[in-house]
């Protein structure tokens, strides 16, 4: 799977926020993190239900197929996690996909069965509609967490 980089230009005031989060609550760097994870990976879920919507279903197997395999995320596979690519400590990034093997072939094909692509048209519906949702999925998550740091620095103070 191929990682996607992308840079938020504008973000100036989400920064500032974190920062704002850090020094004056004096909240950790893995707090900081964590609150971008999940704003990140709330932006990228929609996509990831999109390219659900669009593998193939396989209703023999009960929900345990393809269709249902397909999450956004932070972990990767042991085998995703040793071709993906290694990224500072100050980097945070998120995954859409599925850690089902076959989902290489359905995307792909083989020889013996054509490809049927649920990745790549999602990313291609969904690439536009994720990048404008990540600025406010990532100031929903920090007015969380600023609330929830003001609320323990008030329980600590009095």
């Amino acid at each position: 799977m191929a990682a996607v980089h992308m840079k938020i230009v504008g973000g100036r005031e989400l920064e500032a926020g974190f920062r704002s989060l850090m020094d004056d609550f004096d909240v950790s760097k893995t707090t900081v993190k964590n609150t971008m994870k999940r704003g990140l990976v709330e932006a990228l879920q929609p996509m990831a239900d999109v390219a659900s919507s669009l593998a193939p279903d396989d209703p023999e197997t009960g929900g345990n197929d393809l269709r249902h395999s397909i999450v956004a995320g932070t972990k990767l596979t042991p085998r995703q996690a040793r071709l993906a690519k290694k990224d500072s400590k100050n980097f945070v990034t998120v995954y859409a996909g599925t850690a089902d093997p076959a989902g290489l072939y359905q995307e792909f094909g083989t020889v013996n069965h054509g490809p049927q692509p649920f990745m790549r048209p999602a990313f291609a519906q969904e690439a536009k509609a994720t990048i404008d949702r990540v600025v406010g999925a990532l100031q929903k998550q920090l007015a969380k967490a600023t609330a929830r740091a003001k609320a323990k620095a008030l329980k600590k103070a009095g």
